[in-house]
């Protein structure tokens, strides 16, 4: 992207606009408690720190960069409305936002997101769009109504808005393991597009530098490491037909690849089997109930992905908008 500096830099973004994004965001999010049970630690042999975003207003992190852009943008833009393209949880935390700011929203879904969250996409008062991921282009639908209505779009990550946003996360992180005598070794984040890894990995790199620093993604479209590993932005072959809907963007964000790649990042995996069975655990141990995008790094973490023993290990529960048929498979399995 033309506006991405040589050096990688996003204008924009930085941790400077994520203290402002703090700022911006202070009294209308919810300060997530950051989770550590005796039991996890002793499963994984570390101290781990799981940051409960799906205690978050809306179920997840996304409501941070989606009230920060919206709050950034003119009276007038407010007025004609927003619109976002989502799997669900950007899209919930757009409906949240909008209804905050007294502004319209229109959400365009996949028609194969959980019910759950077109639902509450309309509680909060947004207009649900559906199209076929198969045969349409969500950008494409997205477009249409932008160019009818004069709304603005909320992209879902590839925005220093919303990046700065979701970088709240790692601030808090940062000030919540300070105040239990921590600093953390290592830290897994679950990515899609990369607005909450860039976010948190910023956030966490300026409070402790030499972190090690790594994103988890779902088996077989890990399009992030591969981006971070060709220097490129690549995308999935196809729409994932897996559960972990909250990671399936189609494409990595431009500007959280440029991001990504000024820190050292190592891409991890999770399968299906290993997020319903990290689902079980957080559910048992934390007492949370987590989406299977969201107990990615959880997943990672037990299934033995990086070696962390006898370290501090802090990691991002993203969102628990589960549906319920998925949960009690989770518990059974």
């Amino acid at each position: 992207m033309s506006d991405i500096h040589a050096d990688g830099a996003v204008p924009g973004f930085g941790i400077d606009a994520i203290h402002e994004a703090a700022r911006r965001l202070a009294g209308h999010v919810v300060r997530t408690p950051l989770l550590n049970s005796p039991m996890l630690d002793d499963l994984v042999g570390a101290r781990v720190l799981v940051k409960a975003e799906c205690l978050q207003l809306t179920g997840s992190f996304k409501v941070r960069g989606a009230l920060n852009a919206l709050l950034a943008l003119d009276e007038d833009a407010r007025r004609a409305g927003i619109v976002a393209y989502s799997a669900g949880n950007h899209g919930q935390g757009v409906a949240a936002a909008a209804r905050l700011a007294g502004c319209p929203a229109v959400i365009v879904m996949p028609r194969t997101a959980p019910r759950i969250k077109v639902d509450n996409c309309r509680w909060w008062g947004a207009e649900t769009v559906l199209y076929d991921p198969g045969t349409e282009d969500r950008e494409e639908v997205a477009r249409k109504i932008l160019e009818e209505r004069g709304m603005t779009l909320i992209p879902p990550f590839d925005d220093p808005r919303v990046m700065a946003g979701q970088g709240t996360v790692g601030l808090e992180i940062a000030e919540q393991a300070r105040e239990m005598g921590l600093a953390p070794d290592t830290v897994l984040v679950n990515c899609s597009g990369g607005g909450l890894a860039s976010g948190v990995i910023t956030a966490l790199d300026d409070a402790f530098p030499g972190l090690a620093n790594h994103i988890v993604e779902p088996a077989g479209f890990d399009k992030m490491a591969r981006s971070l590993a060709t220097g490129r932005v690549c995308a999935n072959p196809h729409p994932p037909d897996g559960l972990m809907d909250a990671l399936s963007g189609p494409a990595a964000g431009a500007r959280p690849l440029a991001v990504l790649r000024h820190y050292d990042v190592t891409g991890l995996t999770a399968t299906d089997e290993e997020a319903l069975a990290a689902m079980d655990t957080a559910h048992r141990l934390l007492k949370i109930v987590l989406e299977p995008g969201a107990a990615a790094s959880l997943a990672a973490l037990l299934s033995g992905k990086v070696d962390v023993r006898g370290e501090v290990v802090a990691l991002v529960a993203s969102g628990g908008n589960v549906d319920p048929a998925v949960f009690r498979r989770a518990l059974a399995d």
